[in-house]
């Protein structure tokens, strides 16, 4: 076999192996949880937003105070940048059966195909802007409103907003019933 038939035969089966990796959306779905459940929990404390910019005519501030809990800019810092970290994940053979995405500290330690790893890491990046491109308006409110605390992400994203896991069961399985986003991710 030439090294371009070979090239071509690792590339059919990178984008097979792809295809397949996203199947699971739920289990993708939790791994953007928690990467932005992670992000939550490393939030620093932030002031008030002063957007008192203007004077009247006495000289006194005018406009708002915004909590910065509540404001657009807390979202945006939550959201901006999520799906390129994304790329740091990756799809591991846990057993014969079962795949679990995890983060890779070091990809030049990484012991499965480089290749193939690389393309589930774009694979993963992909479906999370799809991802939060569909739910962003509602995840976004959420968040403003405080409803997304560390411990939740995964329920209000992957359930609640997504429906790409089930709510009833314990292992969080995809439900066939609720095809919301299936033909879109």
């Amino acid at each position: 076999m030439g090294r371009s038939a070979a090239w071509l035969v690792l590339t059919i089966f990178a984008i097979i192996s792809v295809a397949y990796c996203i199947d699971d959306k739920c289990a993708a779905c939790n791994a953007v949880a928690e990467e932005l459940e992670y992000g939550l929990s490393n939030e620093k404390p932030r002031n008030h937003l002063d957007m008192r910019h203007r004077l009247d005519s006495k000289g006194q501030r005018k406009g708002k105070v915004i909590d910065y809990r509540v404001s657009e800019l807390r979202v945006v810092e939550l959201l901006d940048g999520l799906c390129d970290k994304m790329q740091d994940y990756t799809l591991e053979q846990i057993d014969s059966t079962t795949q679990e995405w995890v983060r890779v500290d070091d990809w030049n330690n990484l012991t499965t195909n480089k290749q193939e790893a690389r393309a589930f890491s774009k694979a993963i990046s992909s479906y999370c802007g799809r991802l939060i491109e569909e739910t962003e308006d509602d995840l976004a409110e959420l968040i403003k409103k405080g409803s997304v605390k560390v411990g939740d992400v995964s329920k209000v994203l992957c359930q609640d907003l997504s429906k790409h896991c089930s709510q009833t069961s314990g292992s969080q399985q995809v439900d066939d019933n609720d095809h919301e986003l299936d033909g879109e991710l």
